[in-house]
């Protein structure tokens, strides 16, 4: 199961290394404006959001309605290569490609953390790192035209799913199992928690959305942004693999930490957008930002609710979800109105985190 989870997660990322660097540029390159980008690239997350609300009504999850979300995924990826010169259409195509991603994984993260452990999971997840990483070295020297980034986000897209099947299947018996559990998740009661959460990706927005476009309308190359995206991911991976001993430390402590130093992060980007050395400074903080911080939270959530599946699916779409759709939405917005300013607004919002985070954890004094 190890080999198969890493597999998959090499492939997943390096979709959404082809989704996040590249396909903002191509709408770029196709005469899409920034609140236009903004917009599209906020569908997604949204329906990622609303999604697992129908799992808290009683929506169950099994292999049926895995395997569907697969499919989704990879006509959804198709449907975008037919879908370039229509606004509209790509609307439609990240909203189907949201519901596919909604469901996929979270459960996955659910089946690794399972059979994994929190302390063992960043050794496997850091395979979807470094497929990240390859998808932006190769694909940036063969990005001649917007097809060739659809090529192949669709071409990765079936080969995850084709992965994410075999994993369903072995592991069918955990979904069904972990489907029992009564809702122990009370959204409103632990509000701060969950607002903290999502502020964090709200603050990334700025990043997923609009960092290539931002650096080389600031005078940085194109090769330069790309090695700047790829040297965020090797200290991503580096953190992956040495986390564990991390990871059993205080949870709450560690987010509310990665949160606060998220903040200082955006702030060298904004202050220094058109110098190399600290644009390199600030990616390295990116082991800290992402991928301490996403293991602390996901590992958080799976020893603090008993329905870990939900915790999980809800960590998704409320966070990546709802978090990335407002996140996408704003920047779209503030780049295009007060552009100087888009990494100043995410620098706030990533305070706004970690307050929220640090009021969750005096909850219990009175």
């Amino acid at each position: 199961m190890s080999i198969l989870l890493a597999i998959f997660y090499f492939f997943y990322f390096s979709v959404i290394g082809v989704y996040i660097i590249f396909l903002p540029k191509v709408l770029s390159m196709a005469g899409y404006t920034p609140s236009d980008i903004g917009i599209i690239f906020a569908a997604a997350p949204l329906v990622r959001f609303l999604v697992p609300f129908a799992f808290i009504k009683g929506l169950k999850i099994n292999a049926k309605i895995f395997n569907a979300s697969l499919l989704i995924m990879c006509l959804s990826a198709l449907s975008f290569y037919f879908s370039l010169d229509n606004f509209y259409k790509l609307l439609l195509s990240n909203i189907s490609l949201g519901i596919g991603l909604s469901i996929v994984l979270p459960y996955i993260e659910l089946i690794s953390l399972n059979y994994l452990g929190k302390e063992r999971y960043g050794k496997i997840r850091l395979f979807g790192s470094v497929g990240f990483i390859l998808v932006a070295l190769v694909l940036v020297k063969f990005l001649s035209s917007p097809s060739v980034a659809l090529i192949y986000l669709l071409v990765l897209v079936l080969i995850t799913a084709l992965f994410g099947f075999v994993i369903a299947k072995k592991a069918d018996t955990l979904l069904e199992k972990q489907s029992e559990h009564t809702n122990d998740i009370n959204l409103l009661a632990d509000w701060k928690l969950w607002l903290g959460l999502t502020l964090m990706q709200v603050s990334f927005g700025s990043f997923y959305n609009f960092f290539t476009i931002y650096t080389t309308d600031h005078g940085v190359s194109l090769d330069v942004t790309i090695y700047l995206w790829s040297f965020g991911v090797v200290v991503e991976i580096f953190m992956l693999y040495f986390q564990g001993a991390l990871l059993r430390k205080n949870l709450l402590l560690i987010l509310q930490v990665t949160t606060f130093i998220t903040a200082a992060r955006w702030f060298l980007v904004f202050a220094f957008p058109d110098v190399t050395a600290l644009l390199f400074l600030s990616q390295a903080l990116h082991a800290l930002s992402f991928a301490l911080f996403h293991s602390a939270a996901i590992s958080y959530l799976f020893y603090l609710y008993k329905h870990k599946s939900l915790a999980q699916q809800l960590f998704s779409g409320i966070t990546y979800g709802f978090g990335a759709f407002m996140g996408a939405l704003i920047a779209g917005y503030v780049y295009e109105l007060y552009p100087s300013y888009l990494f100043l607004s995410s620098m706030v919002i990533a305070l706004g985190a970690t307050w929220f985070l640090v009021l969750w954890g005096k909850r219990d004094i009175s």
